[in-house]
């Protein structure tokens, strides 16, 4: 069973809005070298392997050569570990033509924070965690935020957790996560 999470005041959400470019660390990545990505939910079952799936699914394509390197996708927690993407979220993928994700659930690990440039949370909790993890590796290169800064409007999206719910659920985690996705590699990939 999960364990309940302390609902995030709307202050917390307002200082996350802007978190984009203003207080995001320096990159140690050169310009033109790959990007790389770490996609991060609680169990690393349902949001993350969505996210993650959809993305490398992107990243195929040619314009994308070169410009993307490590893709991966983890939890905050260990509830999972081992076990592959919800039954759920592969059929989803495999609804849009994303057939060959394969993944097991992971927990995050220190060493993520040096390897990836980026790290996407799914929520607003997710969120807390990643950024008390990161304070506790200072030298970390990685711009941890919500995946949904990338919504393409002016205000930041949580990708709610379709676990205990229906389809409906997952389909509105896929079309966010590539709605993300896609203004993602248009707006930082594209333009480096």
């Amino acid at each position: 069973m999960f364990p309940v999470r302390p609902n995030r005041t709307a202050s917390f959400a307002a200082q996350q809005q802007n978190k984009r470019h203003s207080s995001m660390p320096s990159m140690t990545r050169l310009p033109g070298q790959p990007v790389s990505v770490l996609f991060v939910c609680l169990g690393n079952i349902c949001r993350s392997t969505m996210a993650e799936g959809i993305f490398r699914d992107l990243a195929k394509q040619p314009q994308f050569k070169d410009k993307i390197g490590d893709i991966d996708s983890c939890g905050t927690a260990a509830y999972h570990a081992g076990d592959p993407p919800d039954s759920r979220t592969m059929e989803t993928l495999e609804s849009h033509e994303i057939f060959d994700y394969d993944h097991d659930a992971r927990r995050i690990t220190r060493s993520d924070f040096d390897r990836f440039d980026y790290i996407f949370a799914m929520d607003l909790s997710n969120l807390s965690d990643l950024e008390r993890l990161k304070r506790e590796n200072k030298d970390s290169k990685a711009k941890v935020m919500l995946f949904g800064e990338y919504s393409g409007t002016k205000k930041p999206e949580v990708v709610s957790d379709p676990y205990y719910g229906g389809q409906d659920g997952f389909d509105k985690a896929f079309e966010q996560c590539s709605r993300f996705a896609k203004n993602f590699l248009q707006e930082v990939v594209m333009n480096e």
